[in-house]
């Protein structure tokens, strides 16, 4: 789009705000790293969110933390975070003279930027929203009856839709009543960050007579049917030496390392806990495990295809959008246990290995920050432009 150039050439950077979580989870690792991968282009990026995301440093000038504080009152059951969210949004906007907010999940980030976006109406500021949809905010917690209108009325209020994968797109589509166009933008990696390095010392501690390594990282929730993760384990152990290595917490943790106690496989697992330089062990890993009822992207398993490891996955969501059958891994049907083991067997024999972990890579250099960082660049600017007769009509500058 021409005019989408000329803007861009005449803003050249943008002052930008970012809402997400401050977690460990997808959204909000997608976040942070987009903010940063910005902030190295020479945009300002103002993180606002209620801690310090976890993988945020400040090594960058352009970086930006605004921290959201909200307090506990007796009358309040539950702290009302979503209008404290609001509150900080209009007060940096006005303050640090934001060009453009993007929030990160819809609940309650979209619908927290469209009541801060009112209230800035009213002092004459227009502030244009990008939304970006990452999965569960859609397929789970957004099909809830209890917050669907809102969600529904928050997507439909932003300037700017993105989804992570064409199949969240779709399903957006399937299940609210949408009327706006949604822009797919796939998560991405920072390839340096993954690049393989080889740590034979830690591989030899973990797995001192040359065993097979297989890791799953996860938030350990139902969703990731951490039993499948276990079972096919179990069967890959049977018939070859292999090492396990689980890596996250969450509820089905305990449930997780009973399985394993009781199927007398437990000296050969390792429960890590939540880590944040997940490719210092992906690094000397041999193969991933993501057998998921649901994914909209996997972005665990293109971290763990940036580090050369070839993934076992389900057929489910934006998977198939990732990992490429025969080439980068294999998919199976959800629960299909039996059929995941026979791939994993098959990938994980010498004369297979290989070419699999090259392929993994090849495919992982595809959704590189060198190739997304540009397409979230020019949604922006297209969005700006979009908005430009808006921002111009309310007085800003």
């Amino acid at each position: 789009m021409p005019q989408t150039g000329l803007l861009k050439k005449h803003l050249k950077k943008i002052n930008i705000g970012i809402v997400c979580y401050p977690t460990f989870g997808g959204s909000g690792v997608v976040a942070t790293e987009l903010g940063k991968a910005l902030a190295k282009e020479g945009h300002h990026v103002h993180f606002i969110t209620y801690s310090q995301p976890s993988r945020l440093d400040f090594l960058n000038e352009n970086l930006f933390y605004h921290e959201v504080e909200f307090r506990s009152y007796p009358l309040f059951e539950y702290p009302p975070y979503e209008l404290a969210l609001a509150s900080k949004m209009v007060s940096v906007v006005r303050n640090e003279k934001l060009d453009l907010l993007h929030v990160h999940y819809a609940i309650p980030h979209a619908s927290a930027a469209y009541m801060a976006k009112q209230i800035l109406k009213t002092e004459g500021i227009y502030i244009p929203v990008v939304t970006t949809l990452h999965g569960t905010d859609i397929t789970l917690v957004g099909k809830d009856a209890s917050y669907e209108p809102v969600v529904t009325f928050s997507i439909n209020q932003s300037d700017g839709v993105t989804a992570v994968s064409n199949d969240l797109r779709k399903e957006t589509y399937d299940f609210f009543p949408i009327t706006r166009d949604i822009e797919v933008i796939p998560n991405f990696i920072d390839l340096e960050k993954f690049k393989k390095q080889k740590k034979d010392h830690f591989k030899k501690a973990i797995c001192p007579n040359g065993e097979s390594l297989v890791v799953h990282i996860s938030n350990f929730r139902k969703v990731k049917r951490i039993g499948d993760v276990i079972k096919v384990f179990y069967n890959i152990h049977a018939q070859r030496p292999a090492k396990l290595l689980m890596i996250g917490d969450g509820p089905e943790r305990n449930g997780a390392e009973q399985q394993c106690r009781e199927a007398g496989i437990l000296s050969d697992v390792r429960f890590l806990g939540k880590l944040e330089a997940v490719e210092e062990v992906l690094s000397v890993a041999d193969l991933f495990l993501l057998p998921s009822e649901k994914e909209s992207f996997g972005l665990s398993a293109l971290e763990a295809m940036a580090c050369e490891v070839p993934v076992i996955s389900s057929n489910t969501g934006g998977i198939p959008e990732l990992n490429v059958q025969g080439v980068t891994g294999f998919m199976s049907e959800v629960g299909d246990v039996d059929d995941m083991t026979r791939k994993a067997l098959f990938i994980l024999d010498k004369a297979n290995l290989p070419a699999f972990k090259a392929n993994a890579l090849r495919r992982a250099q595809e959704f590189d920050v060198s190739n997304i960082l540009p397409l979230y660049e020019n949604y922006y600017f297209r969005v700006l432009h979009e908005t430009a007769p808006k921002i111009s009509g309310s007085g800003v500058t």
